[in-house]
């Protein structure tokens, strides 16, 4: 059977999979999706990847339109996304609000779990974070990276500890059960990363890829998205 293919941030898994019955309902199309860090996601495509439809950030995303991955015109924005502190629920909140207190929440973490830290997009910032805490060298023991948000956010919830601490996009640690969202990282170091969805234009299906753009973007989903962590985006 022809399959519609997504090549996806892992920031929108919560949100794909929650529209995806409604999708091949109306499309008659069966949804094959594939999460990942955002950089692992658009090398795939690059190495030839079948995609109809790409979710990455902003700034990729008008990367790929230029060297003529993308559709122009095509892109639909999904919302911002912001990246937190996590714990396992159950367990006391740290204070994260400044960044004297962020900087001691880490230190007194027995285990950090968090994206990739050369491919997705919340992991390449949260190593910035650490270095201008001045921190990194002394919790280098203690970091547990992992292939993308969700995975690092599963493993989270799967260990043991009562004393380890995440940090990923919002959207990763709405959908993992056993996590608690503590509150976005400190103003001065807020990430705030635009997500779209594209046509790539390769695509075999490029209706049914059109279809899908737009109802992960349509209006009518605006709750379902700021439910999954999601704000609007201008």
């Amino acid at each position: 059977m022809t399959t519609l293919h997504l090549l996806s941030g892992g920031a929108a898994q919560g949100l794909v999979r929650q529209l995806k019955a409604a999708f091949e309902a109306s499309s008659g199309l069966p949804l094959n999706a594939t999460f990942g860090a955002v950089g692992a996601m658009k090398q795939r495509l690059l190495d030839g990847t079948s995609c109809d439809v790409l979710i990455l950030t902003q700034a990729l995303i008008d990367g790929l339109v230029t060297s003529g991955q993308v559709r122009a015109g095509s892109d639909r924005k999904l919302g911002i996304v912001k990246t937190g502190v996590a714990v396992k629920a159950a367990t006391p909140w740290p204070k994260v609000d400044t960044a004297d207190s962020l900087r001691q929440t880490l230190l007194n973490a027995t285990g950090i779990y968090f994206p990739d830290p050369q491919l997705a997009t919340a992991g390449i910032h949260f190593m910035k974070v650490l270095n201008e805490l001045g921190i990194a060298s002394d919790v280098a023991e203690r970091l547990r990276p992992f292939p993308n948000g969700a995975t690092a956010m599963k493993a989270m919830a799967d260990c043991d500890d009562p004393q380890v601490v995440g940090c990923t996009q919002v959207t990763e640690i709405l959908i993992t059960e056993g996590i608690a969202l503590v509150a976005d990282l400190p103003t001065v170091f807020e990430l705030a990363t635009v997500y779209t969805a594209a046509l790539c234009t390769a695509s075999h299906h490029p209706q049914a890829a059109a279809q899908l753009i737009e109802l992960l973007s349509s209006p009518d989903q605006a709750g379902l998205r700021q439910q999954g962590g999601f704000l609007p985006a201008t």
